[in-house]
């Protein structure tokens, strides 16, 4: 016998092929769900219906847009570029208020173990972009691990003869942290990416 009834039992389903929502957690999404008004019901489901119509890539960057170009694109300035894995890598930076170039979203990194190669993300597109944009830096901003590291040097090693500027993120010990609870890894990157006051 089913512990559910199969509208219910659609609706954990669904919750729980959210990232990070496991069986529990989708059955209280439902309950709250099911003890909703209809009109806020409503208004989730057309939320997502909404997100799903009307968001699409950047023709330019690649982020999240509702129209052909973002508006990052249209209004900032454009001879420095920062280069994400994700869409939501530009919500992060944004959310500083501290970068004032452009972003290019590579919509995934370099990762030979996945079978992700340089040709299933979106670096002919960044290379398009250097030769007609004025661009003076790449700031690769990918995550800090094997792949991200391993898409940076790739771009390095393209973008360098084109007489731009690559940076990288620093990395190192996060502030607030104690040095002794500091991993190998950790530790190693902050020494050897110090800079000199």
């Amino acid at each position: 016998m089913e512990i559910f009834i199969e509208p219910i039992g659609k609706l954990i389903n669904e919750f729980s092929k959210l990232p990070g929502v496991g069986k529990k957690t989708a059955q209280r999404y439902a309950y709250k769900i099911i003890d909703m008004p209809e009109s806020e019901a409503r208004a989730f489901a057309d939320a997502i219906i909404g997100v799903k119509r009307k968001v699409r890539y950047c023709s330019v960057c690649g982020n999240f847009t509702e129209e052909e170009t973002c508006g990052i694109c249209k209004a900032r300035d454009k001879s420095v570029i920062c280069v994400v894995k994700e869409p939501r890598d530009v919500a992060a930076i944004e959310k500083l208020h501290e970068f004032k170039g452009v972003y290019h979203v590579l919509h995934g990194t370099i990762d030979p173990m996945s079978g992700v190669g340089p040709n299933d993300i979106r670096i002919r597109e960044l290379l398009a972009r250097l030769e007609s944009d004025g661009v003076k830096e790449v700031i690769v901003a990918t995550n800090p691990d094997v792949s991200g590291d391993a898409t940076a040097m790739y771009l390095a090693r393209l973008i360098k003869p084109l007489g731009v500027t690559v940076t990288r993120l620093a990395h190192g010990i996060p502030v607030g942290s104690e040095i002794e609870y500091t991993d190998d890894v950790t530790l190693t990157r902050a020494f050897l990416e110090r800079n000199e006051l």
